[in-house]
């Protein structure tokens, strides 16, 4: 089996062209047969910054986070164990491969939830950066050792240092995942479930790998910020 060192060095991608990120392309002899074609719509694994430009009317907030969070606050909020289970992987290929040709998708066709909740899963997670970013990543990993009684302001602080695309999808996020564990007693998804699911989703570390020591204070953050959030994003 290999070491856990060995698995730390493993990179998987989507696509060829994100191999850019990890080796120098150039060095390398690609058949053109199978070089990825030109995806101009691509929308996972692309920066926020990016999304938004291509966007009509400049929204900051991905069309990927609209349709999954407007159909799961519509219908998928008394959802039992929703962001905690799979979904049939060739599907969440098929919806990736749809979003990133420019076609429309609508889950209200499809009606599952828990397909459009990895969805958003995916999308936040493949992410080039954290949508926390990697400057805020020492002040979330060491925010525990900030005083209960200026945890609030030390919150808004952070949040309110992130770009403007980042801020916007990251309150669209949090907003909506208050919905969601204001129905736990039917979805069983409280703000602790919650935060060990999008905790590392939400923030690792510049080498894409998440550390261990980190897991538990980033979902601190992360629990500590949805039971929060009703005053941090006033």
């Amino acid at each position: 089996m290999p070491s856990f060192k060995f698995g730390r060095k493993i990179n998987y991608v989507s696509y060829l062209s994100e191999l850019e990120d990890v080796v120098k392309c150039e060095q390398l002899v690609i058949p053109a047969r199978v070089q990825d074609p030109p995806l101009p719509n691509k929308m996972f694994g692309v920066p926020l910054a990016v999304l938004r430009q291509r966007s009509p009317d400049g929204d900051p907030i991905p069309v990927v986070m609209k349709d999954t969070i407007s159909f799961l606050s519509e219908r998928g909020l008394k959802t039992e164990g929703i962001f905690r289970r799979s979904a049939n992987v060739t599907l969440v290929k098929e919806v990736q491969l749809r979003y990133n040709s420019g076609e429309a998708v609508s889950f209200y066709d499809m009606e599952d939830f828990h397909l459009a909740a990895v969805i958003l899963k995916t999308f936040v997670r493949e992410l080039p950066e954290p949508l926390l970013t990697y400057h805020l990543y020492n002040d979330v990993v060491n925010f525990a050792t900030v005083p209960s009684e200026n945890q609030v302001a030390a919150l808004k602080a952070l949040v309110e240092s992130l770009p403007e695309e980042n801020y916007a999808s990251l309150r669209y996020l949090v907003t909506f995942l208050a919905q969601v564990s204001a129905n736990s007693e039917i979805n069983q998804m409280t703000n602790s479930n919650l935060a060990v699911v999008f905790g590392p989703n939400l923030l690792w570390g510049r080498d894409n790998a998440m550390s261990l020591s980190a897991i538990v204070p980033i979902n601190n953050f992360t629990r500590t910020l949805l039971n929060q959030q009703h005053l941090v994003f006033e």
